[in-house]
């Protein structure tokens, strides 16, 4: 028998849904349930690929030994079995197994995985387009006005291609990238130009994203009360950020949606009702699209999510030592269409 501890995350040993509206009701449905995926390394960035039935994860951050500081993490791919879990042996494998400091991740409507890329002392900060069936990568932007980029965070793709993704400075503060040259923001590459814009300035660390449905508000994670890892400064926000997308740049585009309780937000998601989730230290917060709490996935570790699955009604939520399924009645929204997608350059 083993003597070291059992440190794999598990549901709540009550209910691992929490009520806290009767509104959760629609979310959950009839029969919800939580279910182990894999066990597995899974840290951030879940993407599910319909055309192949299978969820691809970024690994935890392990200590570098390239001498440079920067963590070492790879791309992975999980087969699924539509809901059925867990997954077979061996549905695990290993598209890219040096990524650069991956984090989060997403895929345009191409196919193609669109990856932050924290870099390191010696290797830029990037958005890369990695080929899954190579794990080739390719830069798509590395900098804002000839600066070079923090530590990219967070990515989604919009129905119109355009790319958003969250830039803190998370990378300096864990002493694997220079002393940031740009403020922590939220960037949007143009679809047609190539070019990033600034979409919200002002927040403290911003980090998972997810956009309204109707394409009208961004929702950012502004987890700056979690400084070093494993830190928490309640003075500081642990909070759902709203962008009013239809306003201009600035503070009057911003107003707070949620405040998660316990912990701060990290992975963002929304349904096709416009319901936004959010992981936290005790699991998964549901809110309304007014921030409203409705809801809870007790899942303790829970880092990261998605939906995906044939009917899009699964949760895939990352915690670092598996993958969880929450199998809902509540559905995410499609997946992006075709339209001119940014190229990145050789």
């Amino acid at each position: 028998m083993s003597n070291i501890a059992d440190t794999r995350p598990r549901p709540s040993p009550t209910a691992p849904f929490a009520v806290h509206h009767p509104a959760f009701a629609d979310v959950l449905g009839d029969a919800p349930r939580l279910e182990p995926v894999a066990i597995v390394d899974a840290h951030e960035g879940p993407v599910y690929a319909a055309d192949e039935d299978a969820l691809y994860v970024t690994t935890t951050p392990r200590p570098g030994r390239d001498g440079w500081g920067a963590p070492e993490v790879a791309i992975g791919r999980i087969a699924l079995d539509g809901d059925r879990f867990p997954v077979a042996p061996g549905a695990v494998s290993t598209l890219r197994p040096r990524a650069n400091a991956a984090n989060g991740m997403a895929l345009d409507a191409a196919g193609r995985l669109v990856v932050c890329e924290q870099g390191s002392l010696r290797t830029p900060a990037r958005i890369s387009l990695v080929d899954r069936a190579t794990g080739l990568a390719r830069t798509l932007v590395d900098a804002w006005e000839g600066l070079p980029l923090n530590s990219p965070n967070d990515v989604i793709v919009a129905p119109d291609g355009a790319v958003w993704f969250t830039d803190p400075s998370y990378g300096h503060i864990q002493g694997f990238r220079p002393r940031p040259r740009l403020r922590d923001r939220v960037y949007r590459l143009d679809p047609v130009s190539g070019r990033p814009a600034v979409v919200a300035d002002g927040l403290d660390k911003p980090n998972g994203l997810a956009l309204s449905p109707d394409g009208r508000a961004l929702y950012v994670a502004d987890s700056g009360a979690n400084q070093e890892p494993g830190s928490f400064h309640p003075e500081r926000p642990h909070q759902i950020v709203a962008v009013d997308l239809d306003r201009p740049v600035g503070p009057g585009a911003l107003r707070v949606l949620a405040v998660t309780r316990p912990g701060v937000p990290d992975g963002l998601a929304v349904d096709a009702r416009g319901r936004v989730y959010a992981s936290a230290a005790s699991g998964v917060q549901v809110f309304s699209p007014e921030g409203d709490p409705l809801g809870e996935i007790r899942l303790p570790g829970a880092v990261n999510l998605t939906f995906g699955g044939p009917g899009r009604n699964v949760l895939f939520i990352t915690a670092d030592t598996a993958v969880w399924a929450a199998v809902l009645a509540a559905a995410g929204p499609p997946p992006p269409g075709r339209p001119g997608q940014p190229e990145p350059r050789e």
